[in-house]
């Protein structure tokens, strides 16, 4: 996984609720094991009609729209546990989602995934969406060592929450097997103690 420390990006506004993680990745999408090539069937059935043309009316296939950041509506990411949602989201090239609530599964799928969940309240929310919809050249700043959002424009400067040992692998880009293996050393040295 890539390294987290701080963003700087333009982000997606998605304002739409109750996201579950069949509309982030269809299920007929699920046969390959690699997490490479998730991002091009994102939010499929709302990015593409039958015969494969884009909707042009989706977020996603406007061309003002852009960044690293996805801001969506209340309750993203609910439904089954499958992890290739944060699979798709993370190959798209999001590093940052932001919602006012998250399925507890999503999010722990998106922290062993590089995704960085921020939740805030819904009416910071709410606000945050309706001035991403009339500036999307607006950046918002993400710090993860200090655990803030930033957007000036709109005075956000808010505080978000993060278990500690994930917000550890993500500031040193480990998953929980390269976390094991960067303490190797540590654990050889305590079993040559024990014998």
């Amino acid at each position: 996984m890539e390294k987290f420390t701080k963003l700087i990006s333009q982000a997606v506004p998605l304002s739409i609720e109750n996201v579950d993680t069949d509309q982030i990745i269809p299920a007929r999408f699920l046969k390959a094991t690699s997490k490479i090539g998730f991002g091009e069937n994102l939010f499929r059935d709302w990015r593409y009609n039958a015969d494969g043309s884009k909707k042009e009316s989706f977020v996603l296939n406007d061309n003002k729209y852009s960044g690293k950041v996805l801001v969506a509506g209340e309750n993203f990411g609910c439904g089954s546990s499958r992890e290739h949602a944060a699979w798709a989201l993370e190959d798209y090239g999001f590093k940052v989602i932001i919602s006012s609530y998250f399925a507890d599964i999503f999010k722990g799928n998106a922290l062993n995934n590089g995704l960085l969940p921020i939740q805030i309240t819904k009416e910071k929310l709410t606000k945050l969406l309706e001035f991403l919809k009339d500036n999307p050249k607006a950046e918002l700043q993400v710090d993860l060592e200090n655990q803030v959002l930033l957007l000036e424009a709109i005075q956000l400067n808010e505080s978000f929450d993060i278990d500690p040992y994930k917000k550890m692998c993500l500031i040193n880009g480990h998953d929980d097997i390269d976390f094991l293996i960067s303490k190797k050393e540590t654990i050889e040295a305590f079993e040559t103690q024990k014998h």
